[in-house]
């Protein structure tokens, strides 16, 4: 009789340490879709422009007035090739990020680029970008700022 009641309170801890699991909470994902746009402009700000490519899909759609008026698709190494350009013509290019606003697979970015142009004159430019996620990748970029001066 003690044997039954022993392993019938044995059973039930183990039942009851099961049932407590279930409501735990699951690991979070390694990378959120929010810490991966903080690694973007971290390596934007440090110019590391390969870890800032591999950010996104291997051949992600971009919309921004430097490409034009539609979507176009670009490799990693056309981002790295694209902003090594920019560093070249501005050094001291930085994204200041204004607000981070998260909404499913969708994370919406307002930051202000600055930097001193090749004749001496500083800048501010205020964008706004629609970044698109899947798995852990981002595949749309879709950027708006004033190209007007």
């Amino acid at each position: 009789m003690k044997l039954k009641i022993i392993l019938g309170l044995f059973a039930w801890s183990i039942v009851s340490c099961v049932n407590q699991n279930k409501n735990e909470p699951t690991a979070k994902p390694e990378n959120t879709n929010k810490e991966i746009v903080t690694r973007l402009f971290a390596a934007f700000n440090k110019h590391d422009w390969v870890a800032y490519a591999d950010c996104y899909s291997p051949d992600a759609d971009f919309l921004d007035p430097s490409y034009g008026k539609d979507y176009v698709k670009q490799s990693r190494q056309q981002l790295v090739d694209k902003y090594s350009g920019f560093q070249n013509a501005i050094p001291d290019i930085v994204d200041n990020v204004v607000g981070i606003y998260e909404s499913d697979e969708k994370i919406i970015v307002e930051f202000v680029s600055s930097g001193t142009l090749p004749d001496g004159a500083t800048f501010k430019l205020p964008i706004c970008t629609i970044f698109t996620f899947k798995d852990g990748k981002i595949i749309r970029d879709a950027t708006y700022f004033d190209e007007e001066k």
